[in-house]
């Protein structure tokens, strides 16, 4: 019986079909055990499979049921949903959780991320700065504003905010990794690569970050140094699937095949 596929946490496509993580939910911060039902830890659900997370996201479901009001069901069962491509019912479940606590930062963040992941960037910007507090910024919505940002086309803008978040977490891999990203819709490679490097070689870099930085490196022209990044410290199957991603987003920017006919 062929082994099952782990699972490949889903990147957010901008217009251009690029990916800015922190809108992906990735979040590199420890989180506390919590009730069945709950949310896996960070770095877990990479490497579940898919019948696991699927699991994982009924039994979030079933906690959110049995009390719809209590916001870390909420937040853990929208945050799943997010992982798994249903963005429309994480923005249901989300618009719930807010009712209940209006003014709770971690709500109206997830909120903001949820919006933005269902396409709706004017609302999602208007709520994550809603969230922020001018006297205990908030290093995550900063760099969560500036990837919305980025998604509007406002890159200036955009990278301020990568700064500031960095300024109050000094080399936070994924604000590096969005703000080479910010780069990288810009067609400026180099830089971008430059900060995808720093992002790269944090402790806390995750798998999203390393995808990252091999699609500013194949997008150069440099695949088998991207393919060797792209499955750096993974099973066969994550391998395979990260260059399954890798290669398609390359060809969505119809970048392979023009590349690979370079000298």
């Amino acid at each position: 019986m062929a082994a099952a596929r782990r699972y490949t946490k889903p990147i957010c496509h901008t217009g251009l079909g690029l990916a800015l993580i922190l809108l992906a939910g990735c979040n590199t911060q420890p989180q506390r055990e919590l009730i069945t039902g709950s949310i896996p830890k960070p770095g877990a659900v990479s490497s579940m499979t898919l019948p696991e997370l699927n699991r994982a996201t009924d039994g979030a479901g079933r906690a959110y049921e049995r009390n719809p009001k209590d916001k870390q069901a909420g937040l853990n069962y929208a945050s799943l949903l997010r992982s798994t491509g249903r963005s429309a019912q994480a923005l249901a479940v989300m618009q719930q959780v807010t009712i209940h606590h209006p003014n709770d930062r971690e709500v109206l963040s997830a909120y903001g991320k949820a919006q933005a992941a269902a396409g709706q960037l004017e609302q999602a910007l208007t709520t994550i700065v809603r969230a922020q507090t001018p006297d205990r910024p908030d290093w995550r919505l900063k760099s969560a504003e500036g990837a919305v940002l980025d998604q509007l086309g406002r890159a200036n803008e955009a990278r301020q905010r990568y700064r500031e978040a960095l300024d109050l977490q000094p080399n936070e891999p994924s604000v590096l990794s969005n703000l080479g990203m910010s780069y990288l819709l810009a067609k400026d490679l180099k830089t971008a690569e430059n900060y995808m490097q720093q992002a790269a070689q944090q402790p806390g870099a995750d798998s999203s970050v390393r995808q990252n930085l091999a699609l500013a490196v194949g997008l150069q022209g440099r695949f088998s140094e991207a393919e060797a990044i792209a499955t750096r410290e993974l099973s066969p199957d994550q391998a395979q699937a990260n260059l399954t991603y890798l290669r398609g987003m390359l060809a969505q920017q119809n970048a392979w095949k023009q590349l690979a006919a370079k000298p």
